[in-house]
């Protein structure tokens, strides 16, 4: 079926409508499920033991969850706009992001409200996975009848894009067999226009890391830096792991650091990905090229050269800056093969397209290995 324009005013009338109201927590904040919850995630902040222990933040949801059985006190508003929108045809649905909001700490013992509404529905948009509506619900969370955060949950209600053969006319049978031209090519016939660059995949920028890019498209590598007890962080967070403080500033990154580690990595060529530095400084493997790293299988000195779809291997470094914090980036300027753990390294900034600069970090001029 073939998705239909809805009137907007008719979709718009669902927002402030409530999904969930006066919704109580199976579960007050307990200590078993912070246990668990740290264990999963690997988090071993003092500050989620003891007698005073707090919840992870991040936990703020999980409160709120129904399990199996789920919650009998919600609203069928929501179940509305699915229906209206999947008899309309944006039968498919996708996450899109999630954003909290803590406004204080969870304590065991904690007795979790919650309310939650439509919070707002996009007009018509179109992406790359098809034509649809983005739907955004909060949902305010209160401990002990005080607020303790807000939960935002965004997601796209879509009609699929239809995949159709490259060229116009040309079924699935035959999309695959080489179109040959009845007529002579001559020098007056019009150039092909050239495509466009694909372009990479954009960062993913919020609030709480927005300054970090901010400082990128300024040439500076900014460090968050906590102004309660002092401690360095990066990547950019909310809050501090040591002291708990949500108060920070920034320092700049002076560009010297080593390389604390790093991989290889090897895939085909990529349009996004085929003219960026690493590829510039790094040859194509050869068929009797030296192994990459210890360990790895031998070259068949019987193979033929590297064709197009060759890998173009290159090196993702761990960077230990020398103000302490580490960083993960490209490693350019020498062979992928000739980095090496210890090697000193620069901060650079590479433009891989006319919106978007990225940290890198140049081997240093004698630091290779």
């Amino acid at each position: 079926m073939s998705a239909v324009q809805l009137a907007y005013e008719q979709l718009k009338a669902y927002e402030g409508r409530s999904t969930s109201a006066a919704c109580v927590g199976k579960d007050l904040v307990n200590e078993p499920m912070i246990r668990h919850w740290c264990e999963a995630v690997g988090d071993t902040n003092p500050a989620y033991q003891g007698p005073d222990a707090i919840a992870p933040p991040t936990m703020l949801q999980a409160w709120t969850m129904g399990g199996l059985s789920g919650h009998t006190d919600r609203s069928g508003a929501y179940d509305e706009l699915s229906g209206l929108l999947d008899s309309a045809g944006y039968t498919s649905i996708v996450a899109t992001d999630c954003e909290q909001e803590y406004l204080r700490p969870l304590r065991p013992g904690d007795r979790i409200t919650f309310d939650a509404v439509i919070e707002s529905v996009s007009e018509r948009k179109t992406t790359k996975l098809g034509t649809g509506y983005f739907i955004t619900t909060r949902m305010d969370i209160r401990a002990d009848g005080e607020q303790a955060g807000t939960h935002r949950f965004r997601v796209l209600k879509y009609a699929p894009a239809v995949r159709r053969p490259e060229a116009a006319g040309r079924t699935p049978e035959t999309a695959e067999r080489p179109q040959v031209s009845q007529q002579p090519q001559t020098p007056q016939q019009p150039q092909v226009p050239e495509q466009p660059r694909a372009r990479r995949p954009r960062p993913v920028i919020n609030r709480d890391n927005a300054g970090f890019w901010e400082g990128v498209s300024g040439h500076r590598l900014l460090i968050q830096r906590c102004t309660g007890c002092r401690t360095l962080r990066f990547p950019w967070l909310p809050g501090c792991n040591t002291c708990g403080s949500a108060e920070w500033e920034t320092v700049e990154a002076s560009g010297a650091g080593t390389v604390f580690s790093y991989v290889v990595m090897h895939h085909p060529p990529f349009p996004a990905f085929t003219v960026s530095e690493h590829v510039a400084d790094t040859p194509r493997p050869q068929a009797n090229a030296p192994r990459p790293h210890a360990g790895a299988p031998g070259p068949d000195p019987d193979a033929p050269g590297p064709g197009p779809d060759a890998p173009t291997p290159y090196a993702v470094g761990l960077i230990e800056l020398a103000e302490g914090v580490r960083i993960v980036s490209n490693v350019i300027g020498v062979p992928y093969d000739k980095v090496r753990i210890g090697m000193p390294v620069r901060l650079e900034f590479l433009r891989v397209d006319e919106e978007l600069e990225l940290p890198v970090f140049r081997a240093a001029e004698g630091g290779e290995g």
